[in-house]
């Protein structure tokens, strides 16, 4: 490979390497979008829960409550997905023309500290965190459907 080439492809990866990272700081901003509504979510639930008899606003809120939480695990999902496909596999194919590879070292130390339990995946929790405000809606649906339904029966 002449100098040309190693310039070309130097250049290539530099800027790959600049998507990526714009790439992953838009998830984190996207994340954010996800969370920030989630509270405001939760926080008029419980304005409608103080504030009115009714059970049926609730009800409409977990329901949407349910489906950002839905989008977002979509969501990081397709992030995670395009990273790792889009990204770091093109960039692990550019390495190998370059004399260091930096991001197959950080992946393998990455690996290297996930297996010995000194490195907790950021997406693994947000994951978690979007099964427990599902699980959360869930049950705030629940208890809204159950009212509805007692209120029904004693009515009639």
């Amino acid at each position: 490979m002449n100098n040309e080439e190693k310039f070309l492809v130097i250049e290539q990866y530099k800027i790959y390497s600049e998507a990526k990272e714009t790439f992953i700081s838009r998830n984190f901003q996207t994340n954010r979008f996800y969370l920030v509504l989630s509270l405001v979510l939760f926080l008029l639930l419980y304005v409608f829960y103080a504030l009115t008899p009714s059970v049926v606003p609730i009800v409409v809120g977990s329901i949407i409550g349910m489906a950002v939480c839905v989008m977002w695990w979509l969501n990081l999902d397709s992030y995670q997905f395009l990273i790792k496909i889009k990204y770091s596999k093109v960039l692990e194919e550019m390495e190998k023309l370059l004399p260091f590879m930096p991001y197959k070292k950080e992946y393998e130390a990455f690996q290297e500290a996930k297996r010995d339990k000194k490195a907790i995946v950021f997406s693994d929790f947000q994951k978690f965190l979007t099964i427990i405000l599902f699980c959360v809606h869930l049950v705030i649906f629940s208890n809204g459907i159950s009212s509805l339904f007692i209120s029904l029966v004693k009515m009639y």
